[in-house]
């Protein structure tokens, strides 16, 4: 077993929680692109958190520009 090469992962562990998702786009007849994502549950959360700070920031400073305009 010690001359045996290291079995190299060629493919990331899954989540057991992981969601996935594939999609393929054709354009026209010549054009097709495929993607794939896959992400947590703990990412999706994460990922609401920093789009309602974003929005919380730019609301911010959409009000104060229009209280600085009067």
């Amino acid at each position: 077993m010690a001359d045996e090469p290291e079995k190299i992962a060629t493919v990331a562990p899954s989540h057991p929680e992981e969601i996935k998702s594939v999609f393929e786009l054709r354009v026209g007849r010549h054009i097709s692109l495929q993607g794939s994502a896959r992400i947590t549950p703990a990412g999706v959360i994460s990922t609401g958190i920093a789009v309602a700070a974003m929005t919380l920031a730019l609301g911010y400073l959409v009000a104060s520009v229009s209280r600085r305009g009067k």
